[in-house]
């Protein structure tokens, strides 16, 4: 396996983040938990066990208890930092694992987790084997395209000031290749779909701000260890108002977001037809559109 992340240092920035949040720096999460918990909404059934799998702020469990689909929801995080007063279902574990036994609960909720994760096929078959039969999981994952104005800058600045390029921003899933991970570790009717936001900023600065502030600056395992200088920094602001720009001054920023949803196996789930058991020929089917 390749170790692509330094989760040790994922782990220490979100806490530190988490020990000094700055107000509406968190918005894509909460994007994230709003989403989930309206896709939760329209499943008619009620969820006695669910889990937050390392939902950092905690708002997607909050929103998913909101819906009345949640009977009771334990939190799992790196540390006992992300816990919030007298909250007592809370688990501490590291970011790739998943404590808990087989079978033993009917929903995981995962809100931005999965892309800082090594072994995330690992990751996802824990999941389901933790799901009882018929449990459901549901994730919001950064997909392809994510940050793609930043990558695009700091190459291209760094090109023009060293000559060479190191990776500054990490790799995202695309929506296929996140889909075939979900069959891939044995979930029922797994589906993935994708929005797209952009958020607009004053400045390159405001970005790195928010970026920091949610502990999400560059956490790959090969990342130059020296520090960026303000020379580069000021170069890298002003190449991305030049190419990213709107008319009044504002900077782009793209996130992608995949949202998947797949089930535990279960006998009562409907089932694909075997080939050759179909009772009308497809030219017939079509003669009537």
């Amino acid at each position: 396996m390749d170790i692509l992340f330094d989760l040790d240092l994922i782990a220490a920035r979100r806490e530190r983040a988490a020990t000094h949040p700055v107000p509406g720096a968190d918005f894509l999460l909460e994007i994230a938990g709003r989403e989930l918990a309206e896709r939760l909404q329209v499943v008619e059934r009620i969820f006695d066990e669910a889990v937050e799998l390392h939902g950092a702020t905690g708002i997607t469990a909050r929103l998913g208890l909101e819906t009345g689909k949640i009977t009771n929801l334990t939190r799992i995080e790196t540390g006992s930092v992300f816990a919030g007063a007298g909250e007592h279902q809370f688990v501490a574990a590291p970011l790739e694992d998943v404590p808990l036994d087989p079978q033993s609960t009917n929903l995981v909720l995962s809100p931005l987790a999965l892309h800082l994760t090594n072994d995330t096929p690992g990751v996802l078959i824990r999941v389901r084997r933790a799901l009882k039969p018929d449990g459901l999981f549901l994730a919001a994952i950064p997909g392809a395209g994510t940050l793609a104005e930043l990558r695009d800058v700091l190459l291209a600045t760094e090109a023009e000031i060293t000559g060479g390029a190191s990776p500054r921003v990490i790799p995202f899933p695309d929506v296929r290749d996140v889909g075939a991970l979900l069959q891939r570790a044995g979930f029922a009717l797994p589906v993935a779909d994708a929005e797209t936001y952009t958020v607009r900023y004053n400045s390159l600065f405001d970005l790195i701000r928010d970026l920091r502030a949610t502990g999400m600056t560059n956490p790959l395992a090969g990342r130059s260890r020296k520090p960026l200088s303000r020379a580069f920094l000021m170069r890298a602001a002003q190449i991305y108002a030049e190419r990213h720009s709107d008319p009044d001054g504002r900077i782009r920023a793209t996130f992608a977001m995949i949202y998947v949803s797949g089930w535990a196996p279960h006998e009562s789930q409907p089932k694909p037809l075997k080939p050759g058991s179909a009772t009308v020929r497809l030219s017939d089917a079509l003669k009537g559109k």
